[in-house]
């Protein structure tokens, strides 16, 4: 079985190639035995540059999925879609278009962080949309998530998210918030998107779904960046208790975040910037 992940679009870089952009964001390319999928596409110019350097062949691109709709996972679509230059489905939870808004203080004005892009504007380029709360399998051995239930006492949705019902803004509930599964013969390999819905309550519906206890690579964005000490504490232990083999964290992760579970890892544990390839 062949499996390789590279990532497009994060925070940061790796030193080579040169000419890699940084942005905040994430956009994952992910390989299955011929099956090309691209999880997200980025905040804006970054994936498209990024995989233009590194060679990816755009037009073998099987499918795109969104792990989520903010601006950040959305924004590179329609670069993306213009160099794939073909119809392509395009995977996510039917809240993906819901009006979604961040406001942190109370005397902020919320601000917009929806999908910057009309979707009539990316159908035109070749986006079919197939939406749906049901986890999708791609093929016998990569699936989307689906709605991830929040099963776990620790892991709550951030406060300051919110969509716009009418006038009034009520908090987002992220039922959006999805990832995606590959069964390998090593155990599952998780690609997280931002992990809103929470890392372990990710992991263990990825369980469910595949039938797979064996949790080999988590991947991506773990949204820890502003956790609280006892949630980063049982995060930890569970992904301890999981065994889990291999952590690349991403994006929404933090650096401090990162370095403790570095410390917990060790030489299993690595920053995914942009750059980064991994193969199984």
């Amino acid at each position: 079985m062949s499996v390789r992940i590279t990532t497009l679009s994060e925070n940061g870089v790796a030193p080579r190639p040169r000419g890699l952009l940084g942005e905040w964001g994430l956009s994952v390319l992910v390989e299955v035995n011929g099956l090309r999928v691209l999880l997200d596409a980025g905040q804006s110019v970054s994936a498209v540059n990024n995989g233009d350097i590194m060679g990816v062949e755009w037009f073998s691109i099987n499918a795109v999925v969104l792990s989520h709709g903010h601006y950040d996972h959305t924004g590179g679509l329609r670069r993306v879609l213009s160099r794939i230059k073909k119809t392509v489905p395009v995977i996510a939870h039917p809240d993906v278009w819901a009006p979604k808004y961040i406001q942190i203080f109370k005397e902020e004005t919320p601000a917009y962080i929806g999908i910057p892009c009309q979707k009539m504007e990316l159908e035109s380029l070749g986006a079919d949309f197939e939406l749906t709360r049901d986890p999708a399998w791609l093929s016998d051995d990569v699936v989307t998530s689906g709605e991830i239930p929040m099963v776990t006492d620790f892991e709550t949705i951030d406060l300051g998210m919110y969509v716009k019902d009418g006038e009034a803004l009520v908090p987002d509930p992220l039922a959006d918030d999805q990832a995606l599964f590959i069964k390998t013969e090593e155990g599952l390999v998780v690609i997280l998107g931002c992990g809103h819905r929470g890392v372990i309550n990710t992991l263990r519906h990825a369980q469910t779904v595949t039938g797979v206890e064996t949790i080999h690579t988590v991947v991506g964005g773990t949204h820890l960046l502003r956790s609280s000490e006892a949630q980063l504490e049982q995060t930890i232990s569970e992904l301890m208790s999981l065994g889990v083999q291999r952590l690349g964290v991403s994006h929404c992760t933090g650096n401090a975040t990162g370095v403790r579970l570095a410390q917990g890892f060790g030489g299993d544990f690595f920053f995914n910037n942009a750059g980064t390839q991994i193969t199984l």
